[in-house]
């Protein structure tokens, strides 16, 4: 055997024992094909994520109209979402995912036109940012039933730890930078790659083969809505967590919103400061892609929520005490490390409970609650600011987290460990 041929077969052995580790050949090709498609179109979007705002003040001076771009963006969520849930069940999910990016690749790929053609304006891109948040519910509800349909139910921990990893790289950490860059170098440049990446991210989903889902048995979208609504009220572990996520976010969004406000006065660290914030938040979620299955093997999935959700208790009682700036990092560190933990948690828990006919209904119930949690937290945590100062929205948040907790603590155990009938 020559050195070339002996160091090319210890390269491929590197290689397979690396994929082997990411993502395990037990849980199937396609489940390789969805994380494929997944970590690309997250890409993509991180980029968009520090783009999009950035023309939006390219074209207009006006806070109000900034602040539209991003509401349009969410507002599909509370209007459309129990319909996208409804249709995730009724139609064939592949399709739809498929049929929901190409649509949002077309509507990227006309801003693009507009802006090289020099006939971008603010009205353009609103469209724009609203018909893209039309396209994303339908794509993104739809996505999240595709996991439990490819991999066993011991495995679904596994399979949420890789997605979730990928929206933090790719989303929070690696699109956002680079977006920035793109856009200092044309306007146009980080629409252009988005295009591309949900462009490959559409050809690697059309390779994952689903199992056959019976269609509902209601006639009519609202009677499956309906229906969906009927199945999580009537099912305690499912509803809980439903309004544990609401209340969550809620509280969550209060202070978050004015985070920016929090590091330039309460921490005295500045717009470089409140980047390095967000980047230790960001640099815990990393750490944290990394200790998930130790954590999983180690400790029950009641232990992890129970854990997770004190932690958020906690986090907001130190940035309320707070003056220090690298307390505050620290603290950000650690909201990183175990908001990814409750994140993997909390959908491998609802997906074990929640049959496969269901996934998208509830799932869409769970969206709208995280959605109308941040919108509702974000209004709150505003006003509480404004008239009490710059802590109140983070002493709400210490104050509300830990009531809900104390209320849903003895049923936790019984939540995290629910099967799907």
């Amino acid at each position: 055997m020559t050195w070339h041929h002996a160091w090319s077969e210890a390269y491929h052995r590197s290689v397979r024992k690396m994929l082997e580790a990411i993502v395990p050949a037990r849980l199937g090709r396609s489940f390789r094909w969805l994380v494929s498609a997944s970590w690309t179109s997250n890409i993509g979007d991180g980029i968009a994520l520090a783009a999009g705002p950035l023309l939006v003040a390219s074209q207009t001076d006006s806070a109000f109209l900034v602040a539209l771009a991003a509401l349009l963006q969410r507002l599909p969520w509370v209007v459309l979402g129990l319909w996208a849930g409804a249709l995730a069940d009724r139609l064939d999910r592949r399709r739809l995912v498929i049929v929901s990016n190409v649509l949002r690749t077309v509507v990227v790929a006309v801003l693009c036109a507009f802006i090289l053609t020099d006939h971008v304006n603010i009205t353009v891109v609103l469209v724009a940012m609203l018909l893209m948040g039309v396209a994303e519910v339908f794509a993104d509800t739809t996505a999240q039933t595709l996991l439990p349909m490819l991999v066993d139910s011991r495995d679904l921990g596994t399979g949420n730890a890789r997605l979730q990893a990928g929206f933090l790289t790719g989303n929070q950490l690696v699109g956002p930078p680079v977006g920035a860059a793109l856009f200092a170098a044309g306007h146009a440049w980080p629409f252009v790659v988005q295009v591309v990446t949900l462009a490959l991210a559409i050809v690697l989903v059309s390779r994952v083969v689903l199992p056959a889902v019976p269609p509902p048995t209601t006639s009519g979208t609202r009677g499956e809505i309906r229906d969906g609504l009927r199945w999580l009220w009537n099912h305690p572990p499912v509803r809980t967590l439903a309004l544990v996520i609401f209340t969550f976010n809620l509280t969550w969004a209060a202070p978050w919103g004015v985070l920016v406000l929090y590091a330039r006065d309460q921490v005295q660290m500045g717009p470089v400061g409140y980047g390095l914030l967000i980047t230790s938040s960001a640099v815990g979620g990393v750490v944290a892609t990394v200790l998930y299955g130790r954590l999983e093997r180690r400790f029950t999935l009641a232990t992890l929520m129970k854990v997770c959700l004190s932690a958020e208790v906690a986090f907001h009682l130190v940035l309320a005490l707070t003056t220090t700036g690298w307390v505050a990092m620290l603290a950000l560190f650690a909201f990183g490390l175990y908001t990814f933990v409750w994140g993997t948690v909390s959908n491998t828990v609802r997906q074990r409970a929640v049959p496969t006919a269901y996934q998208g209904r509830v799932g869409s119930v769970y969206l709208l609650g995280l959605f109308g949690g941040i919108v509702v937290g974000n209004f709150l945590g505003g006003l509480l600011a404004e008239w009490w100062g710059i802590t109140a929205p983070f002493w709400f948040a210490f104050v509300g987290a830990g009531l809900t907790l104390a209320l849903v603590w003895r049923q936790l155990a019984h939540i995290a460990h629910t099967e799907a009938p």
